[in-house]
């Protein structure tokens, strides 16, 4: 593929991203879209377009993105957002740094050398979709042992030097942050609480509860509060989502009637008693799922005491009337053996995993090291369908192995995207796959909270990409192209890798562009889940509950974007010498990722809470 063709495929991608942004400037004034737009400011209670108006200048989202502050998007969506934006401000920050020096310096070096035609006989170029005059562009253009080395050798330590700065100005910013957090006047039950896990055989006529209280009242007389004591609540949960099932149902059916009473027939609804509604007895819906909640509210309540009273685990939270009590209470070594009352502290109330609470330490210590044999032959064996597809989707080897897809593969329009993005699409879609897995493993390591799984789960996707997606592809692509020069000369294989990184980087330019225009593009328009809402609206919702279940918004999935965004930081940095010309590439992606999700933040995502299971209401009982 030449240079003009990547020129094509670029200015192809740009097109969509204009095409997905002026969509979203039209279909975000209608007014039947504002929920999937704004239900941020919606759930708040405010009006859904600022100043109340819909005939506001299309793209002045730009302007009010630029112009937000930090506080602004704490007070819409959280610390945790701000803190995010202060890592796409610092790589952004870096990347230009370093690209007003590599950009004027590096490249007319590497250009008016002639390290390529001369060794365009002998070098074995590798790359996938590798265009020669980008590598004229890069180190590789540079002769062997030439002085002008040198140049690149200052540049890797520039770099360097503006990412420890930069990252250490950040680090100051999110500590500040942080203590301000922390500092807040704002009252949290979780500040005044600490998660106790391990207690010991409780002595014989002692509940739970009386063990815990007597202990830390010897310890801390004066502040101690009160304690709970995490209970088995298998039964109670599942009499609890069968009690919300037929809550749902019945508030179905009200609907339902509701509606054909206003046609003019009044027909109230019926079921099937059976399996699945398809055979039993026809009954009234609205008379059975009544009696179905009656009964199973009084269940729930005899089940409840039950647990109470005969279903204490081996874990509790424990209140105190002090933050500070409760803060050195956290940090404190509270028995000789490190298997004893392990007293952390108590994540915020949403975010408990109930059924993790009793996990004893020994257990979770097993589990651990069982996540992390998984989660390394994960890592070593999806490498191979992943070095596997980056040289497979390559066209030349799709013409080789499926002969068939010669016609359509030859097309001069299709043979130009599909030459420049359809090994980075093979990818994108391939690790979509495994996210909902490393953070089943994550939980399965016996984490308390939801937001530790997430972050526990972000960075075993980060190894999983690194390894897999940067080093898989530059490996795996030099690897398969170049079999029968290895079974010839094994040796050789040090320098092949060696030769062909500089060409890799024409593979990481196009998975970038990718990564920012379509990416982004769909970010912004958010035309997926428009086309959901508007289906579930006509053909599932029939009540205020469902349709607003159909828009609520969710959180942007931190345990996905963080690693995917590192990602993108570790092929830029580590190309930003070797080809500086990804550096702009790097800039766009992290200047346009800024400018879309303060957008998104600030309308779309918010502080997700979860919804209140049976356990949770169990605990607000107590």
């Amino acid at each position: 593929m030449d240079f003009s063709s990547f020129l094509t495929s670029l200015g192809t991608s740009f097109v969509i991203f204009i095409v997905l942004m002026v969509l979203f400037a039209w279909l975000s004034t209608r007014q039947g879209n504002a929920v999937v737009y704004y239900p941020n400011r919606i759930v708040k209670g405010m009006e859904p377009w600022e100043g109340g108006s819909r005939t506001r200048n299309p793209f002045a989202w730009i302007k009010e993105a630029l112009s937000s502050s930090e506080q602004d998007v704490i007070n819409m969506s959280g610390i945790d957002t701000a803190v995010y934006f202060v890592f796409l401000s610092t790589v952004l920050g870096i990347l230009v740094l370093s690209g007003i020096v590599l950009l004027p310096v590096l490249l007319p070096i590497a250009a008016t050398d002639d390290g390529v035609k001369k060794n365009e006989h002998t070098s074995n170029n590798t790359s996938n979709g590798t265009f020669s005059d980008l590598d004229k562009l890069s180190m590789a253009n540079i002769e062997v042992k030439s002085p002008r080395l040198w140049a690149f050798l200052v540049a890797t330590y520039w770099v360097s030097v503006v990412t420890y700065f930069l990252t250490f100005k950040a680090y100051k910013h999110v500590s500040a942050l942080r203590a301000t957090a922390l500092m807040s006047n704002e009252v949290k039950p979780e500040q005044f609480a600490v998660l106790v896990r391990d207690l010991p055989k409780a002595t014989s006529g002692q509940t739970r509860k009386q063990q815990v209280d007597t202990y830390f009242k010897s310890i801390y007389p004066e502040t101690f509060y009160r304690s709970m004591v995490v209970t088995n609540n298998k039964e109670v949960d599942k009499i609890w989502g069968e009690l919300e099932g037929f809550k749902k149902k019945l508030a179905r059916a009200e609907s339902i009637y509701a509606l054909s009473q206003g046609n003019g027939q009044g027909t109230r609804p019926t079921n099937r008693t059976g399996f699945l509604g398809l055979c039993g007895k026809k009954v009234d819906s609205i008379e059975y799922y009544n009696e179905k909640i009656k009964e199973l509210t009084q269940k729930l309540e005899a089940e409840q005491k039950v647990t109470l009273r005969e279903k204490q685990q081996g874990s509790a939270l424990v209140f105190f009337t002090s933050r500070v009590t409760a803060a050195l209470a956290a940090q404190s070594l509270h028995a000789q053996m490190v298997d004893n009352w392990t007293v952390t502290e108590a994540p915020e109330p949403r975010q408990l995993i109930w059924s993790n609470l009793t996990i004893k330490f020994y257990d979770r210590i097993i589990r651990q090291y069982v996540v992390y044999i998984v989660v390394f032959l994960t890592i070593v064996f999806y490498m191979i369908p992943i070095a596997f597809i980056s040289a497979v989707t390559t066209l030349k080897n799709l013409r080789k192995l499926l002969p068939f897809l010669k016609p359509i593969v030859d097309i001069a329009a299709l043979k130009t995207v599909l030459e420049a993005y359809l090994p980075q699409l093979a990818l994108i879609i391939f690790l979509a796959l495994l996210p909902k897995f490393l953070l089943f493993l994550s939980k399965t390591e016996g984490i308390p909270s939801g937001s530790h799984v997430i972050r526990a789960a972000s960075g075993k996707y980060f190894y999983f990409i690194v390894f897999n997606v940067f080093i898989g592809v530059t490996i795996g692509g030099t690897l398969f192209a170049s079999i029968k020069t290895i079974e010839e000369k094994p040796n050789s294989v040090f320098d092949m890798l060696a030769k062909s990184l500089p060409g890799n980087a024409t593979f990481f330019l196009t998975f970038v562009a990718l990564k920012f225009f379509v990416g982004y593009g769909l970010e912004l328009s958010r035309i997926v889940p428009l086309i959901i809402y508007h289906l579930k609206r006509k053909y599932l919702c029939k009540n205020e509950a469902e349709l607003r279940e159909a828009w609520f918004p969710g959180d942007i999935n931190y345990a996905t974007r963080v690693p995917s965004d590192m990602l993108i930081v570790t092929i830029v940095l580590c190309y930003s010498v070797i080809a500086p010309v990804i550096i702009p590439f790097g800039v766009l992606y992290f200047a346009l990722g800024w400018l879309v999700l303060r957008n998104q933040f600030r309308f779309i995502y918010w502080l997700y809470t979860l919804r209140i299971t049976g356990t949770q209401s169990l605990c607000s009982g107590i």
